[in-house]
Parts: structure tokens; C-alpha cells; sequence
């Protein structure tokens, strides 16, 4: 029979490694190298937990999002936050997400957690970009505009742009975090920006927006709630740095302060961000499709700076090229933990020779996200097929949460050891706190596979949606199968 003791030290003499650590270091708890410290971390938890689109999204929707806005920042984020700060803190291992699904449920829960949230994951890399490149547009608008429809421009910007971003993570995380933080800071400023013209705007016509009891009451009309999941899914991303846990200067300590600071960022950029815009613009004359920096572009035509607008766009590009590289390089420790523990081929295990980075991983990364840049630029038909894609992954990004919060629950019968930090409220406000945010995440997934009001064929979009699911889920499945037949037959017979 294998030691899993020994299993697991292999594990971590590998994560040390992957650190940019010799076997030697890795060997010695004195003296690792680890990557990430406090300011990394705040940095990262911020570009991977802001998204601006959906600040235009909510401001679109009118005062009532502010208060959706709330009620998924308790809801989801909350229950989400204090549960990655104990288990992070309980089980600092690199893979996070997968480390405490194994625990919790086993091998196959672990793999498919993983699975899920990295399948997930690659229509997220074309989106994202195709987004940058929207806005670089605005910094010569006048000059720039005949680009907005040229699939040749969106194809070169994504494929350029993911490039340097997997190329940076392949030499080093201590380079590629650079990436991360500039995108961070990046993404600071355009809020900053928002807020103090939203701020100029009320002080010298009044409010654009009618800030009533009536008008914040959110609606309870079946699609006004379909538009509560679509909020819920912003605050996603704080999980990410706990799949680098070995790669953390002092996680224990560093992770919970970065996830307090980090998500009073997210929330108040959101909120703050939205409130401003509804100063500046009406909800009707702000466009859920065209971003922040349309609403930037009104707004400052209004105040008189429409001088801001380049910066604006700029760094908004900036700050989206900087979160997919974040999510680039937390989400290949996915595959490469599970190439260690032979689900995947060895390879993905496999470290850089000169960099001791998880290359084939990040590479593989690229590759596929390669191909959901060409799928997203394709033909109506294809082009179909792609959004029926993004759909699945709106799906499948919230498995791995049920995973997580279940694994709370479950991990509350284990003692902590010397260092953990427990949910304050001890073990039965941890479960019920964990629980809220389970169901939170099974109605979001219920709501998301509602097709749109506009969907001409709702039971096709339906089908596809689940059909596609459930063909990503069983795909995850037959190769979870394979990588254990494939292990049994490493071990030698005694």
C-alpha cells in the first residue's frame, strides 16, 4: 500500500520546488523561497475579484443594484470569504479548492472540483481580453472606431496579450505577479476616476438618479431575479491565491488580512462605483453591453474632462490583461496538482527545468484559450456554439463552490491545529454560515440556467446548456477513471 504521508510530503517538496525553490530548501522548513507577500496578495484578490463590466451592468439596472449588490456581498461573498480563510489556513497546500475537496469527500470530489473550476475557466481568457481590446479602442476614438468590428484586430490584441501573460507565469510567478499587481492598481484608478467625476456631477446639477425607498427596492419579477445571480457571480475570485498556498509568504498570516482588505476593495469598488455612476447618468442612458468606459465617456463629456477618457481606457485594458494573467497562473495549479497525484498524465506535474514553474500546465493553459480566441472571432454558427460555451462555464464556475462550502461543513468535525483560524462563532455558526453560502450557490446555478428573455428557442438553449454541462462533467469523469487506472498500474507490485 503507498504511504500517504509520504504522498503528501512528496507533494509539498514539489510546491516548494514550483516556488522557485531547490530540493535541498524545499527540505529544510527554515528556508524556503515563497513568492507572494502582502501586498501581492491584497493586489491579486483585488484583480481577480473586480470585474468593471459589471459595474456598468448594475448601474444599468437602476438604484435597486445597490442593494443587490449588499445581498450578495452577504449572501455569497461573506460565507465565501471566511470559509477559503479556514480551510486556506487549515490545509495551505498548493491547489486549495482541490486539496479541500479530497479531504473532505475524496479523490474524485477533489478532481472534480478541480476539473470544473478549470474547465470553467478557458472561455474566461478570450472574454476578458476581447474586453481590453474594446477599450483600448476609446483612447483614439475618432481614429480607432472602423476597429471595433475587425475580428483580425481582437484576434491579434488576444493572442499578443495572452502570450506575454503566459510567458511571464512560465518564467517565474516572482515575474509574473508584476502582471497581477500593475492590472490591480490598474484597476483602482478608472473606479477612482467614476467616482470622483460621479461626485463633481451631483455637486453641480444634483443627483441624475432618484435615490428612493421605491426606486432601491429590488423587483421580484422572475427576470429582475435572474438578474440577482448575474451580481452574485462578480464576487467571485477570492478562492485563487489559496490554489499558490505554498507559494504565500506566511499564508496563515498574510491570507486573512489580504482577504479583509482585498474584499472591502471589491465591495466598495462595486458599490461606491455604481452609486456614482447613477449620480452622473441615468440608468437608461448607461449601457450594460459597452462597459465602464462608456459610462467614463458621458460622464466626462458632462463635467467637462473629456481629456480623461484615453487614461481611462486604457487602464481599464490594463487592468483586464492583468487579471488574466492572474487567473492564468492560479488556475494551472489546478492541473498540475492533479498531474502530481496521476489524474492527469505525469507531464502536467512536470516542472520547467530552468524556472521550476508548472510549464506544461500554463502552456496547455494557452493553447486552448489559443482556441477560444479563434471560436469567439468565428462564424455566427460557431460563433453560437462559443456562447453556448460561456454559458457552460457560468455553470461550471459554480460547482466547485458547492464543493467548497460543503467541505466547510464536512472539515468542521476535524480539530484545528496549532496556527488554524477558526470561524469566529465557533462550529455551528461556521456550518450555517457555510450553508447560506451553499444555497446561495445552487439558486445562482438554478437561475443561470434559465435561457434569457430574448432567447428565441428557450428549450434548445436549455438543452444545450445542460446537455453541454453535463458533457464537461462526464468528460471530467472519464478521465478521472483513466488517471486512476494509470496510477494503480505506477504502483509496484510487492
Amino acid at each position: 500500500m503507498p504511504d500517504p504521508d509520504a504522498d503528501r510530503n512528496a507533494l509539498n517538496r514539489i510546491s516548494f520546488v514550483s516556488s522557485g525553490v531547490s530540493i535541498a530548501e524545499a527540505e529544510d522548513p527554515n528556508r524556503p523561497k515563497r513568492v507572494l507577500g502582502f501586498r501581492d496578495l491584497v493586489l491579486f484578490y483585488v484583480v481577480t475579484g473586480i470585474s468593471l463590466r459589471w459595474i456598468a451592468t448594475a448601474a444599468a439596472a437602476g438604484p435597486s443594484s445597490i442593494v443587490i449588490w449588499i445581498g450578495a456581498w452577504l449572501c455569497f461573498y461573506t460565507p465565501l470569504a471566511l470559509s477559503v480563510l479556514e480551510l486556506s489556513s487549515r490545509y495551505p497546500s498548493e491547489g486549495g479548492l482541490y486539496v479541500w475537496s479530497k479531504r473532505a469527500f475524496g479523490d474524485f470530489s477533489g478532481f472534480m472540483s478541480a476539473w470544473t473550476y478549470w474547465t470553467s475557466n478557458l472561455p474566461y481568457f478570450p472574454a476578458v481580453l476581447y474586453f481590453a481590446a474594446s477599450n483600448i479602442l476609446f483612447m483614439r476614438q475618432n481614429a480607432w472606431t472602423h476597429l471595433s468590428n475587425n475580428a483580425t484586430f481582437y484576434i491579434v490584441f488576444s493572442l499578443l496579450t495572452l502570450s506575454v501573460a503566459t510567458l511571464m507565469n512560465i518564467v517565474g510567478l516572482d515575474v509574473g505577479k508584476w502582471l497581477h499587481n500593475v492590472g490591480a492598481l490598474a484597476m483602482w484608478i478608472p473606479v477612482g476616476i467614476v467616482i470622483v467625476m460621479g461626485l463633481i456631477a451631483w455637486h453641480r446639477y444634483g443627483s441624475a438618479t432618484s435615490f428612493t425607498l421605491h426606486s432601491m427596492t429590488p423587483s421580484v419579477h422572475f427576470n429582475d431575479i435572474i438578474f440577482w445571480s448575474v451580481l452574485t457571480f462578480a464576487f467571485g475570485g477570492c478562492e485563487t491565491a489559496s490554489f499558490m498556498g505554498e507559494e504565500i509568504k506566511n499564508p496563515r498570516r498574510s491570507i486573512p488580512f489580504a482577504l479583509l482588505f482585498g474584499g472591502i476593495t471589491v465591495t466598495l469598488c462595486y458599490i461606491l462605483g455604481t452609486a456614482c455612476v447613477l449620480l452622473a447618468l441615468p440608468s437608461g442612458e448607461v449601457s450594460s453591453l459597452q462597459g465602464l468606459v462608456q459610462a467614463i465617456s458621458k460622464t466626462a463629456s458632462r463635467v467637462g474632462f473629456p481629456g480623461v477618457l484615453p487614461v481611462a481606457a486604457f487602464l481599464i485594458a490594463l487592468s483586464n490583461i492583468g487579471a488574466a494573467g492572474a487567473y492564468l497562473a492560479a488556475v494551472a495549479r489546478l492541473p498540475f496538482v492533479a498531474g502530481i497525484d496521476r489524474f492527469l498524465p505525469p507531464a502536467f506535474g512536470a516542472l520547467h527545468p530552468r524556472w521550476k514553474t508548472p510549464w506544461v500546465a500554463l502552456l496547455t493553459q494557452f493553447v486552448l484559450g489559443v482556441v477560444f480566441i479563434f471560436l469567439g472571432q468565428a462564424g455566427t454558427s460557431v460563433k453560437g456554439a462559443y456562447n453556448v460555451l460561456v454559458s457552460m462555464g457560468v455553470i461550471a464556475y459554480f460547482i466547485p463552490y458547492l464543493y467548497l462550502f460543503a467541505a466547510m461543513i464536512k472539515l468542521q468535525r476535524e480539530r484545528g491545529g496549532t496556527g488554524v483560524i477558526r470561524f469566529p462563532g465557533g462550529s455551528t455558526l461556521a456550518k450555517w454560515v457555510a450553508t447560506l453560502g451553499f444555497l446561495t450557490t445552487l439558486l445562482t446555478i438554478i437561475l443561470s440556467l434559465i435561457p434569457q428573455p430574448d432567447e428565441p428557442n428557450k428549450p434548445l438553449a436549455l438543452f444545450k446548456i445542460v446537455g453541454g454541462t453535463g458533457a464537461l462533467v462526464l468528460l471530467g469523469v472519464g478521465i478521472y477513471i483513466a488517471g486512476k487506472r494509470r496510477a494503480a498500474k505506477s504502483i509496484p507490485e510487492k
